[in-house]
Parts: structure tokens; C-alpha cells; sequence
């Protein structure tokens, strides 16, 4: 492809071009005064050239995007190839232009930024839970090449965001979930706060509208009542430190409206009854003074039991330092305050990007280097975790859990997920302390192994020689260390077991053919039968069919002719003949490419067609089918899983239960009863509780044929004025 002039563009084009490129280039100069200007230029210029003709779905030109990427990338304060790499990030994807071009054109630095964007876009996070592990793995280890590709891709994922009006409904609906699921939680993880806040806001906007717009227009009635309380408790705040001597900037702002949305599901509230919607920061110069304003606040204002976090003694995996507190204000209401230096409130505002370094292209700095060990560790996982269920859930648990900070007996910090136990805390000290843990000592005090880690407790492990690992530990674990370790014993165990097992069911059906297991063992012919279906050697096929995944009959046909196997086929074994082919058809289900097999569906789940689905071998029950995503299968033992789908066209009409919260005034049971009625769904059953909060919480069981008739159903009644939520509960028991 040939070289781009810029003599080509119409001359009212390249003033709009120039003027662009101007304010582009003075914003990055702002902060970094040896950016090469001309590169930053050229970069404008040829993004803008490539794109020409091109239009958005709202019409708009196609440059803008681009243009609105570099400006974030510079918000961030990155440095030259960043920005530019954000002004070229579509060029190879959407137009002509190929990675040679670019690479002879900017250098092999921009060009390999481009490359990892292009590659991280092409990557679908909507799609069944295998191939999203799978792009997951693509997208971390693109990070951990080259950090800022996935700066660069939240800067891109953030204007799109902000200009996704134009798409159909479920498409950005889609996008929405996506970015809630993936971009925002690693833009936390990377301590980037703002950009966390304007994702999720946005995806608040499209995901949920009906709320959004009633929390703007909730916030817009009080707007000059708000502000005037921020004044007045900002000029109080002020006047303290002052009079203290604490040299304090201090600031407030509302809450982002995912936040104030987040707060209402946690804590089942309406939004007259959330009193903190405006949070205060108090910055000042030295970490004494940090410790010194909290004392004069509490001393103002009664600080709230419970509310005071310290991270500035023990910061968050993402560097983030701050003394939180909540205090009783003037007029009787909660008050959330944030103290914090002039350099820890830069983290906060730019987190991985604070520590950026020009000079080498690369964060520097031993303790910026701690920002990465979570990163490093997810590689250490996707290339250890073959499960890529198991892989996709220690990844979406590292993004999204809250952490608490313990120590050990010789007073170093650990930190670990909310909810964690003193089992976990013994496998990150070590394998084999895990595997022999029998309790703990916190702060003295004896606890059991379900003891969740609370912030602040000394924890000394207890270990006995007898004790090992259970499948009840699985539930009372959150890291993933912890969790992988568990899962190989327990592993280990059902494979002994079903070594046990197989064996004896093999020689009882043996014997009835008068054949001995020693002397075909000796010969070789498991090892021939395994090859010859598929598997790694006779142990393996033995263990098979004590897991119930094949039958004595499947390996006697590969043993035996015809006419003899049909001879002694009646006296087949309890558990082959009943794990073999029953009486009945399964109800629109095919397990590993058979459509007879005895299925069940997991009442936990209540799977329907149109849903991800996965099977799982259930001792005496046959195969248990769950939806991809139920918590049973993800704490399920992988090698007991078997492959299942649905048949074509499968439907059948099935109880599943609903639940929906709304607030409790006259008419809304006729609405929600009509809104279903009017969807072709019958309600087999019906509950209605109000509860103090003036609220309602109706529990309907509804007879629907498929996920989309359910989803149609959930989505109507989401539309209606007055409802809160729309759920379809999830219970912990098949």
C-alpha cells in the first residue's frame, strides 16, 4: 500500500485536522514536554485519511472514535506510542491499511500496541462458558506482554460506551453486560477509578434503563438542595482543619449512579432510604497528616462502628491508599469521608498509569511493581487450569472480590478475598499445610475450618497427620490456590475408588463369559480396548466404568464375538445394565451423542432450552443436566462431566420459579399477572409478601417452554412502572 499524503484532504477537512491534531498534541505536551509532536501529528493525519468516507451508526464520521480514544489515552497521561496506538487502534481492523504499513510508517512499538487492541477487539466475551475462558486467556496474556494494550482497549471500550445509542436494544444490552462483566473489573483491578465509574454508569444506562433515568431524575430534584449541603459541609471540614493547623484541600461529589443502583440490590433499600449519595475527600500533604485529620474529624463528628477502613497501612492489590470513614454529620445523616495524600489521591485518580515511566516505556519501580503480581498470577492459572470453567471463575473472582488483610503468626500481611477461610489462608502457606489442616487459631481462639478471615485477625494454623481434604472443603474455600489443591485430592480419590469399583464390576461380568481379569490384564488387551476407545491406558479404562461413563457390555464387545456376547448379555451387572440404555427417552437432551441415556435435570438450575448446558454422571441417578454456569457443576469434580445438548427443536413445558421485588401499591399484582399472561405463560402458582421497607416480594412458579419465552416474560414485567427486580433464584441443592 502506498504512502499517505496529506496534500489529498479537502482543505476545510485539514484546517477541522489541524485544529484536532493541535489540541490532541498540546494535551499530551501538558504532561510529558518531550513527546514527539510531529509523530503525534503524523499519527492523526493517517488515522484520519484512513477512515475518511467512513460513517458511525449515528451518522457521525468514523474519526471521532479514534480521536476520542487518543484524548482518554491522554487523560490517563500515557505516553507518545499509547496515543498513537489509539489513534491507529481500528486502522488495520477497518480499513485498508495492514500491520506492515503501520509498522513502516510509526516503528514496530506502535505497530505491536495496534496489533494487541486488534487482536483483544476480535475477542467475543458473549458466548458459551469454553470459548470465553478461552478468549479470556488470549486477553491476559496480552497484558501481560504489554500492559497498556489493555489501557488502551478501556479507553476504547469507554467511548464506545458512551456513544452505544445507536445500536438495537439487545446489542447494547449486550455490550453493557459485557463491559460489567470484563472491562469495568479491570479497571479496578488497574486502580483506575474514574474510568471504572464512567463504565459502569453507562452500562447502567443501557443494561437497566428504567432505573438509570428514575436515579437522574431522583438526583436532578434535589441537585441545589445537594449542592448547597456539599458547600456547607466542605466549608465545616475546611474550617476544622484550618484551625488544627492541617494544610487540606478538601472536595465532595455525588456517588456514580452504578454505585447508588449496586447499594439498593445489596442492601434491598429504595433510594430515599440511601443517605450517603455524596462522598468528601480530604487531601493533605504527609501520611501523619492523613492520621492526624482523621483524628480532628472524629473528634467533630461521631465516627459510625464498623466504617473505618485503613488502607494506607494495608493498601489494596492495586496500590490504592486511603483512610475511609463514616461519620454521624450536622444534621443526623451518614457522612463518607476519604483522607489521603496529594500522591495516593493521583493513584486513585490514574492507578497503574500514576507509575508510568517515558523513559523506558514501562512501569517502573519494585513497589509499582506489586501491581502486577495479580496479573502474573493469572498467567501462572491459565497455564495450569486445563478446566476452563474453573479457569474463567478464578479469573472473574480475582476481578471482582473485596479483600481482607490478615497476618500471619510472625506479623507479615496476607490478603485475601471476602469470604475466605482459614483453609485458604493454609494453602497460601503451603500445599501441604493446606492438606493437613485441621482448624485454626485467630487471635488466640481455637475456630473451625468454615472461620471466615476477618480484616485485622493473627492466624495460626492447626495440622494433624489424619486430616485431608474433603468435598465439603470446596464450599468453605474462595481462592482458586485453594480450590485447584482440593479438587487434584479429591480427584485422586475417585480415581481409586473408581479403580475399585471398575475393577470388581468387570471381573463379576467377566466370569460370567469365563474369562479371567490376571491373565487379560497380562496380555495386553485393556490396554487395546482402551486405545481402541479412545483412552489413555487400561487404568483408565477401567476407572471409566466405575465413573459410569462406559459399561462392562461397551469393553466385553471389543472382547468377545457376537454370538457369545448375546448369549450371557441378560446377567449384566446392576450398575452397567442401569447406567446402560433404560426404558424411555431423555426429555430433549443428548448425552455424548446418544439420545435414550437416563437424564435429569438439576433442580438447582432448572435448565431450559436455549441455555449453555453441561452434563454431569450421578451415581445411581444416571446424568444430571445443569446450565453451564449452575455453582453445582462448577464445584463438580471435571472428570465426572459428560458432553450434552439439546436435541433440535427441543422444548416441553417446565415449572420455573420466578421472583420479583416491586414497591407495594394497589394494581401491581395485576400488572406483573397480566404482563405474564400476555406473554402465552401460565402461572401454575403464586406467593405475595410485603415487607416493612414498603416493598413486595412475589414468588410466582410460571410453565415456560425455553429460555427466550423466560426471558421475554422477565423483560416485560422489568418494563413496568414500580418493579425493582426481576430474578429467577437460584437454589444451592440438585
Amino acid at each position: 500500500m502506498s504512502t499517505l499524503k496529506i496534500s489529498t484532504l479537502k482543505p476545510s477537512t485539514l484546517t477541522t485536522s489541524a485544529a484536532g491534531a493541535k489540541g490532541l498534541v498540546e494535551k499530551v505536551a501538558a504532561y510529558h514536554s518531550a513527546a514527539d509532536r510531529e509523530l503525534l501529528h503524523r499519527a492523526y493525519d493517517y488515522s484520519e485519511k484512513m477512515h475518511e468516507g467512513q460513517r458511525r451508526q449515528s451518522g457521525d464520521p468514523y474519526f471521532i472514535h479514534p480521536v476520542g480514544v487518543a484524548n482518554l489515552i491522554a487523560d490517563l497521561k500515557l505516553d507518545v506510542p499509547s496515543v498513537c496506538a489509539g489513534l491507529l487502534h481500528d486502522v488495520v481492523e477497518d480499513t485498508l491499511a495492514s500491520l506492515e504499513e503501520v509498522e513502516a510508517q510509526f516503528g514496530a512499538e506502535i505497530c505491536e500496541l495496534v496489533d494487541g487492541v486488534t487482536k483483544i477487539s476480535q475477542v467475543n466475551f458473549i458466548s458459551r462458558e469454553e470459548k470465553q475462558a478461552e478468549n479470556f486467556r488470549k486477553m491476559i496474556l496480552a497484558m501481560a506482554r504489554d500492559i497498556r494494550v489493555i489501557l488502551i482497549k478501556l479507553a476504547d471500550r469507554t467511548d464506545n460506551m458512551r456513544t452505544l445509542g445507536h445500536l438495537a436494544p439487545d446489542r447494547q444490552r449486550d455490550i453493557a453486560q459485557e463491559t460489567l462483566d470484563v472491562y469495568a473489573p479491570i479497571a479496578h483491578r488497574l486502580g483506575i477509578y474514574w474510568l471504572k465509574n464512567d463504565l459502569e454508569d453507562n452500562a447502567l444506562r443501557f443494561q437497566r434503563p428504567e432505573v438509570y433515568y428514575q436515579l437522574k431524575r431522583n438526583i436532578a430534584k434535589k441537585k441545589v438542595e445537594r449542592q448547597r449541603y456539599i458547600e456547607d459541609f466542605i466549608g465545616e471540614v475546611s474550617a476544622v482543619m484550618k484551625s488544627s493547623g492541617i494544610a487540606a484541600d478538601v472536595a465532595g461529589r455525588p456517588k456514580h449512579f452504578y454505585s447508588i443502583y449496586h447499594k439498593m440490590q445489596r442492601y434491598d433499600l429504595l433510594y430515599d432510604q440511601i443517605y450517603d449519595l455524596v462522598g468528601f475527600r480530604v487531601i493533605v500533604d504527609s501520611v501523619t497528616d492523613c492520621y492526624a485529620a482523621l483524628g480532628v474529624i472524629h473528634a467533630k463528628w461521631k465516627p459510625v462502628p464498623g466504617r473505618f477502613k485503613d488502607y494506607i497501612a494495608l493498601p489494596k492489590n492495586n496500590l490504592y491508599q486511603s483512610l475511609h470513614t463514616t461519620v454521624i454529620g450536622t444534621s443526623g445523616e451518614r457522612v463518607e469521608v476519604q483522607i489521603r495524600t496529594h500522591e495516593m489521591h493521583r493513584v486513585s485518580e490514574f492507578g497503574i498509569a500514576a507509575h508510568w515511566s517515558y523513559k523506558e516505556g514501562e512501569v517502573s519501580g519494585q513497589h509499582e511493581a506489586q501491581q502486577f503480581a495479580w496479573l502474573r498470577q493469572l498467567v501462572e492459572w491459565q497455564q495450569n487450569l486445563s478446566d476452563p470453567r474453573e479457569f474463567l471463575g478464578s479469573i472473574k473472582e480475582d476481578l471482582f472480590s473485596d479483600e481482607v488483610f490478615v497476618f500471619t503468626p510472625a506479623g507479615d500481611v496476607l490478603n485475601f478475598p471476602e469470604g475466605a477461610s482459614v483453609i485458604d489462608f493454609a494453602y497460601r502457606i503451603h500445599s501441604e499445610v493446606g492438606q493437613h489442616c485441621a482448624g485454626a487459631r485467630v487471635n488466640g481462639r481455637l475456630v473451625p475450618l468454615g472461620y471466615q478471615l476477618q480484616n485485622g485477625d493473627t492466624v495460626e494454623i492447626v495440622t494433624t497427620a489424619s486430616q485431608t481434604p474433603s468435598k465439603d472443603w470446596l464450599g468453605l474455600v474462595k481462592t482458586s490456590r485453594a480450590r485447584t489443591r482440593i479438587r487434584a485430592w479429591l480427584k485422586y480419590l475417585e480415581r481409586s475408588r473408581s479403580l475399585s469399583v471398575g475393577r470388581d464390576l468387570i471381573e463379576r461380568d467377566l466370569r460370567r463369559h469365563r474369562l479371567d481379569f490376571k491373565r487379560l490384564t497380562k496380555q495386553g488387551l485393556f490396554a487395546e480396548v482402551a486405545a481402541s476407545l479412545g483412552m489413555r491406558d487400561a487404568d483408565a479404562l477401567i476407572s471409566s466404568v466405575g465413573y459410569g461413563k462406559i459399561t462392562t457390555r461397551q469393553i466385553l464387545a471389543k472382547l468377545l464375538p457376537d454370538d457369545v456376547l448375546a448369549k450371557g448379555g441378560a446377567d449384566e451387572g446392576v450398575l452397567s445394565r442401569f447406567l446402560r440404555r433404560v426404558t424411555g427417552r431423555s426429555p430433549g437432551v443428548v448425552v455424548g451423542g446418544e439420545e435414550d441415556l437416563m437424564v435429569r435435570f438439576g433442580r438447582c438450575c432448572d435448565p431450559l432450552p436455549g441455555e449453555e448446558i453441561c452434563g454431569f454422571i450421578t451415581r445411581g441417578r444416571g446424568v444430571t443436566v445443569h446450565t453451564t454456569d449452575c455453582v453445582q457443576v462448577l464445584a463438580s469434580d471435571p472428570a465426572r462431566r459428560v458432553e450434552v445438548r439439546w436435541q433440535r427443536g427441543a422444548n416441553g413445558v417446565r415449572p420455573i420459579r420466578l421472583e420479583v421485588r416491586c414497591l407495594d401499591k394497589p394494581g401491581m399484582l395485576a400488572a406483573i399477572t397480566k404482563s405474564i399472561g400476555a406473554a402465552g405463560v401460565n402461572i401454575s402458582s403464586a406467593q405475595v409478601q410485603s415487607t416493612p421497607d414498603k416493598q413486595a416480594l412475589n414468588s410466582f412458579e410460571v410453565m415456560v417452554q425455553d429460555a427466550a419465552q423466560l426471558n421475554g416474560v422477565m423483560r416485560s414485567i422489568g418494563k413496568l412502572g414500580g418493579v425493582l427486580s426481576v430474578r429467577r433464584p437460584r437454589s444451592g441443592t440438585t
